[in-house]
């Protein structure tokens, strides 16, 4: 071969690259098995006539990435989709999964290099969506796959509180995403209470194990600590923005072993953090006796701030954070298993002071709420 030329064809790992050789009068194409990915080579060819070879003619070329493939969005809810994909012969180092979210942003997450699927949550309904996925080798990105999709519609899109998402056909107790003020830009997962009394519970306070450590300031109380599926205080925060926006109800529940009693009030509302949190509630019946609304009007008060100004500091002395007045009858963020005079998670209309409740769960619904047809 005189003047020849070579050329690399068919760069990406699969099918196997050419190489192409021409000469004036032919063109010859071989291909290379066995490459690696995302690799250098310099391919060498010389023409053979007789025992003379001619002038090599080289070319360098990188072998491509092979990405993932058939992306697809299934089981799509108004607030979930899995999405699905093929993985490449060879599984990438991680993958890289983007979506825009209705206000314009790009959210992005890191997937591991074996999985082919991945579900989203935390979707709004009646929204469509546009996701990109990249398989990711070393400093390297494939081209993106894509695929679109559309959320189903609720009937409350975005539920202020558990008992509008429970018009939205939730029946059973669970975690859920419920949005301040209605406000899609504030979102809140909380649990939800579906089956209690008609459901419609939005579960603000939970006791049950002492894995959770309630001696804790203000400011944890203010912004709410631990995990909603086990023991946790959701905020003062939370529950002043919840309770301004509309009219609640709250209920306590309380279990000690086989018994099990509650105290329910009409009405309940704690004020802003400039009032210290301030407790309203009135309207009691139940079966565990009056203990709170000895405590309506009381600010809020933790081990590090008692605006009570007393000669003793009730959170203090109890280890608890409460609407303390002087001191209280009820301590259900007091200390857990505790048997200590007044320390313990108490309620005096039933257990006394001296005995610590193992079991409590505060929460509110909205007043007057009756559970729709298919509620609990």
């Amino acid at each position: 071969m005189q003047g020849g030329r070579a050329a690399a064809t068919d760069i990406p790992p699969w099918p196997a690259p050419s190489l192409q050789a021409s000469a004036p009068s032919s063109t010859v194409d071989y291909p290379l098995h066995g490459l690696e990915l995302h690799t250098n080579y310099t391919a060498t060819v010389r023409g053979l006539r007789g025992p003379n070879l001619t002038s090599p003619a080289s070319i360098t070329f990188t072998t491509g990435l092979e990405g993932p493939r058939d992306l697809e969005a299934k089981e799509v809810t108004p607030r979930t989709a899995l999405l699905t994909w093929t993985e490449p012969q060879v599984p990438p180092t991680s993958y890289l999964l983007t979506y825009d979210t209705p206000g314009g942003q790009t959210q992005e997450i890191e997937l591991a290099g074996g999985l082919t699927s991945h579900q989203l949550r935390g979707l709004f309904p009646s929204t469509s969506y546009r996701a990109w996925l990249r398989a990711v080798w070393g400093e390297s990105l494939t081209p993106p796959m894509s695929t679109s999709f559309t959320t189903g519609g609720l009937r409350v899109p975005f539920p202020r509180d558990c008992g509008e998402e429970m018009q939205n056909g939730v029946g059973t107790s669970r975690t859920s995403t419920i949005f301040l003020n209605g406000n899609r830009e504030q979102p809140l997962n909380v649990f939800c209470d579906m089956e209690t009394d008609g459901g419609g519970w939005l579960v603000f306070q939970r006791r049950m194990d002492g894995h959770t450590d309630f001696w804790r300031d203000w400011e944890d109380y203010a912004r709410g600590f631990g995990n909603i599926s086990g023991e946790f205080w959701l905020g003062n925060e939370v529950l002043h923005s919840l309770t301004r926006a509309g009219d609640y109800s709250m209920r306590v529940d309380l279990r000690a072993g086989d018994e099990a009693v509650f105290a329910q009030y009409d009405s309940f509302r704690v004020d802003s953090a400039s009032e210290y949190y301030r407790l309203h509630l009135e309207g009691y019946h139940g079966t565990a006796g009056d203990s709170m609304s000895y405590h309506s009007g009381s600010v809020f008060s933790a081990r590090d701030r008692d605006p009570n100004n007393l000669l003793i500091s009730c959170a203090v002395s109890y280890r608890g954070a409460w609407w303390y007045r002087n001191c209280h009858y009820a301590n259900l963020n007091g200390l857990y298993g505790s048997t200590v005079d007044h320390q313990g998670v108490s309620w005096y209309h039933w257990k006394g002071f001296e005995f610590s409740v193992p079991f409590t769960e505060m929460k509110l619904r909205p007043r007057g709420y009756q559970a729709p047809a298919w509620g609990g």
